[in-house]
């Protein structure tokens, strides 16, 4: 399917852009020019609105309209969008995609443009400008990066008479947290036990010596003994009764019952800190460690659309997404950490209130996040088969036996 989907977006693509290559560089005339940036997270509008400002006092013929899309059906609309002619000419794109879009010639690559402009990809991270280079050609223009932290609430700890969290912590000393910090008389968990791979069971694995994918990528190590135990531990904070359940963390996002109280601690991200820096309850550390500490790294980045009919203006604007000015935006308003070195200092100074130099500290421990072609469908059979083990309907050992059949035939295909 996915390779039929590759073959069919590429013939399209081919065919739209004969027809629409005559229009790409009319920025450069008098005329008004309309581009759409294509994103997933509402959190970052008001930065997102700021850059979009500064850009637009700058080349005031090109507007910029944004089309946001939840992320749970940003990449099926794409490949509708993609088919129909109809995608954003900038757009966000993750590592998962990246392999996928590239090959399929959905968007464009950018390597030979930074060098005539003499745009520099030295002022990004290495990982993340390998993370989107796809056969020798770079293809996204780094965004922001991030981590995980341990969040947790400061009223809920003082109230249990528990110290905050610190680097001392380890596995054991989370549980015995959750424990104290649970109270079933008020409804208050301990912990939240998100079935989420990044921020979640993947730091957790990683943290217990195992592995997600393996170096040659045509095996995932879900059934090794370093991962059962790792997701055991996960789920162990739902048997207890330490956690919501998985039911109830669908009917209401656990981000939902941390913020109103409900819950005390729980892995998340530093996307969240524009919603979280509001409630001065709130603060975050470095995560536990296991047998080491370990989180995801992973980080969006711009990409343009392959069928653009404004691709000066679109690359134009891309160049500016990526710059000093906008990760500066980024940084001071504590949406992201951006991508552009020596801005995260700014970031980390924007909320003063929040320990922030959490999420920096976790790039030095991070692994990458996983990338294939098919990322997609593995994390797709991962949602599907592990949220049975988090219901209690099947056993961790009998989840990760049907997970690891079904993503290796997929990595094998």
């Amino acid at each position: 399917m996915k390779k039929w989907l590759t073959m069919l977006l590429t013939v399209v693509l081919g065919l739209m852009g004969l027809a629409g290559c005559s229009d790409s560089d009319q920025a450069s005339g008098d005329g008004q020019v309309e581009i759409t940036y294509g994103i997933w997270d509402k959190k970052q509008l008001p930065a997102i609105n700021e850059i979009i400002k500064q850009f637009t006092e700058k080349n005031p013929n090109i507007k910029v309209k944004t089309e946001i899309t939840p992320y749970g059906q940003y990449f099926q609309k794409l490949e509708t969008a993609a088919t129909g002619g109809a995608l954003p000419d900038v757009l966000w794109m993750n590592g998962a995609h990246v392999v996928q879009y590239a090959e399929g010639k959905v968007i464009l690559p950018l390597s030979d443009m930074a060098q005539k402009d003499n745009y520099s990809l030295d002022n990004y991270p290495k990982s993340l400008i390998d993370l989107y280079t796809v056969d020798g050609k770079v293809y996204g223009i780094p965004k922001d990066y991030d981590t995980t932290g341990l969040w947790y609430n400061k009223k809920i700890f003082d109230e249990s008479g528990v110290s905050y969290p610190d680097e001392t912590w380890d596995w054991n000393k989370l549980k015995e947290a959750a424990k104290k910090l649970t109270n079933k008389d008020k409804g208050i968990w301990g912990y939240a036990s998100l079935m989420g791979n990044q921020g979640g069971y993947y730091d957790f694995i990683w943290q217990n010596g195992g592995y997600i994918i393996s170096d040659d990528g045509k095996s995932v190590g879900f059934d090794q003994l370093e991962a059962i135990e790792a997701l055991k531990y996960n789920i162990s904070f739902i048997k207890e009764g330490l956690s919501p359940t998985q039911a109830q963390m669908t009917e209401t996002a656990a981000s939902e019952l941390f913020s109103s109280g409900k819950v005390a601690m729980m892995f998340d991200g530093p996307w969240m800190v524009p919603e979280y820096k509001k409630n001065p309850d709130l603060d975050v550390a470095v995560v536990p460690k296991g047998k080491k500490r370990a989180v995801a790294i992973h980080g969006l980045a711009n990409v343009i659309a392959a069928n653009t009919k404004h691709k000066d203006a679109a690359w134009k604007f891309v160049q500016f997404l990526g710059s000093k000015e906008a990760a500066e935006v980024y940084a001071k308003t504590g949406t992201v950490i951006p991508a552009f070195n020596g801005t995260q200092d700014a970031w980390e100074q924007s909320v003063p209130n929040l320990n922030l130099k959490a999420f920096i500290d976790g790039a030095e421990y991070s692994v990458p996040l996983p990338s294939v072609k098919n990322t997609g469908a593995i994390w797709q059979y991962e949602t599907d088969i592990l949220k049975k083990a988090w219901s209690e309907e099947v056993s961790v050992e009998n989840a990760v036996k049907e997970l690891t059949t079904k993503a290796n035939e997929e990595l094998n295909k």
